[in-house]
Formats: C-alpha cells, sequence, structure tokens
C-alpha cells in the first residue's frame, strides 16, 4: 500500500477572465503535479535485519545446552532468555524485557507477517516523518504496547505488532493531517486503514487469547500519539511559476515525543500488573 506522496493537479487560471481572450493571452491552463518534501529510506530496512536476525538467534539458543533439553519447549526457552515480556520478572526489575520483547517473535510465520507489514508501511512512514523521528515513534509505540500489555495481560508475550500498529497510527494522522491538500486519495487511504486497524482488531478480540490485543491498542495508542506530535506540517504554496509544497518541523514535537517516553516509563514503574 503506496500512499500518494503527491498532490491532485492544481489548476493554473488562465491570465483573463474574459469571453474575448486578447491574442496575447497565453497559453491555455496547464494541469501540474506537486510532490511532498519527503526522506530517504533506511531505518526500516535496520529494523527488518535486527528483527530477522533475534530470530535465527532464537533458533540457536534453542539448541544450546539447557534449552535443547527441553525438547518442545525449547523455543520458549530461549524466548525467555532473550527477553520476552513475562510480568512476574519484569516487576521483580527486569524492565528491558518490555523493550526486547518487540523484537522476539515466536513462529517464522509470526515473524514473515509482522515483517511483511513494516516492509509495507515502515518506508511510507519513514518518508513522511524521516528517519530519526521515524525511530523514535516505532521505539514509543512498541514499549507503549508492551507497557499495555504488561498492564493487562498477565501470559508471556513477544512480537513486533504493537510498533506495526504504532505505524498505522502515525500515518492515519498524516493522512488526517493532510486531507486538504491530498485530496480524495489521501481520504481513502485513511479509510482503508481504518478498515485495516478494525478487521485486525477484531480478529484479536475472537482469536481466543492466542493475539495480545492489548498490545496492538497500546501501540495504536502511543504512535498516534508520538505521531500527532512528530509530524512536520506540509504547507502548499500556490506560486504560479513553481507550485510546491513545503515541509515545516514543529519546533517542539521532538520534546513532546521524548516526555511521552519518560511517562510510558513512569507507568511501567508504576503499574502492579496481573501475574501468571
Amino acid at each position: 500500500m503506496q500512499p500518494p506522496l503527491s498532490l491532485s493537479p492544481i489548476d493554473r487560471p488562465p491570465p483573463y477572465d474574459s469571453e474575448h481572450k486578447p491574442p496575447f493571452a497565453g497559453p491555455p491552463p496547464q494541469m501540474v503535479r506537486v510532490s511532498l518534501p519527503t526522506g530517504r529510506v533506511w531505518v526500516t530496512w535496520v529494523l527488518l535485519a535486527i528483527n530477522i536476525f533475534m530470530f535465527v538467534l532464537t533458533y540457536i539458543v534453542s539448541w544450546l545446552p539447557g534449552c535443547r533439553e527441553l525438547g518442545p519447549l525449547s523455543f520458549n526457552c530461549a524466548l525467555f532468555l532473550l527477553g520476552w515480556k513475562d510480568n512476574a520478572f519484569i516487576a521483580q526489575g527486569e524492565y528491558w524485557r518490555l523493550l526486547t520483547a518487540i523484537f522476539l517473535h515466536g513462529s517464522l510465520i509470526h515473524l514473515g507477517l509482522n515483517m511483511l507489514a513494516l516492509y509495507v508501511l515502515g518506508p511510507q512512514a519513514e518518508r513522511v516523518y524521516h528517519s530519526g523521528r521515524f525511530l523514535l515513534l516505532y521505539l514509543i509505540a512498541g514499549l507503549a504496547g508492551s507497557v499495555a500489555s504488561y498492564a493487562f495481560t498477565p501470559s508471556p508475550s513477544v512480537g513486533a505488532s504493537g510498533a506495526i500498529f504504532g505505524i498505522f497510527g502515525a500515518l492515519a494522522v498524516f493522512y488526517y493531517t493532510t486531507r486538504d491538500i491530498l485530496g480524495e486519495a489521501g481520504r481513502e487511504q485513511l479509510r482503508s486503514m481504518g478498515m485495516l486497524v478494525a478487521i485486525n482488531v477484531a480478529f484479536g478480540i475472537f482469536a481466543g487469547g492466542a493475539i495480545d490485543n492489548f498490545a496492538h491498542i497500546g501501540g495504536l495508542f502511543g504512535g498516534g500519539v508520538s505521531g500527532f506530535m512528530l509530524i512536520p506540517r506540509f504547507v502548499l504554496i500556490r506560486d504560479w511559476y513553481n507550485p510546491r509544497i513545503e515541509r515545516e518541523t514543529r519546533k517542539y514535537g521532538l520534546i513532546g515525543a521524548f516526555g511521552l517516553l519518560v511517562l510510558i516509563g513512569i507507568l511501567a514503574l508504576l503499574i502492579n500488573p496481573p501475574l501468571r
């Protein structure tokens, strides 16, 4: 799902508004397209590589002494050692698990679905937000999903889906704030993303506890809020010779995003989670 990072055609009005144009009236109106100023993509590929590397490492650890003897549970043993979200151990001070859990996956299918979503959505969000802010947004969304899971779900969990839902939230903010510039194409993207999120949340509700919906909702909220803080302002300049869109970075967006990150950390310290 590639976003339309260009505007609908802009009508250049004729130089004279009269039924009888003089001979020197100039050329007829022209249709032009202007593009959004976007950045290059590299953080998405790094995140993909890290997730794939961690999955391979999980398999390697599962074959080491200590886990191999557990047979069918050897992979879970490796996930625990590498840092899945475990409420009891986090409550004892292992808060790093809230971060490491978003880079671990429970199966090849689990990894494949999340990485496909990251491959499709990540470049869009990174081009809009630019790499540094996109990485911050991804981490905030992932941590928000982990903390929501920590607060409401006693079972261990892993996966990048909270961060993926955060990208959904951030892109929804982008399409909403630029709806007047992108026109109907942007509004259609916003409706499609809303439908996808609703379907995934509904699927999680009826999955019988196999899907951590609290992580999804927490990630969506974290990505949406941080996306609103970090989204640049796009301004359409209707210049006769050079119509364009200019990007204006919000001065206090980074401060707000880091403040949200600190707030999520404080909530993790204050939560009294359900234990198994």
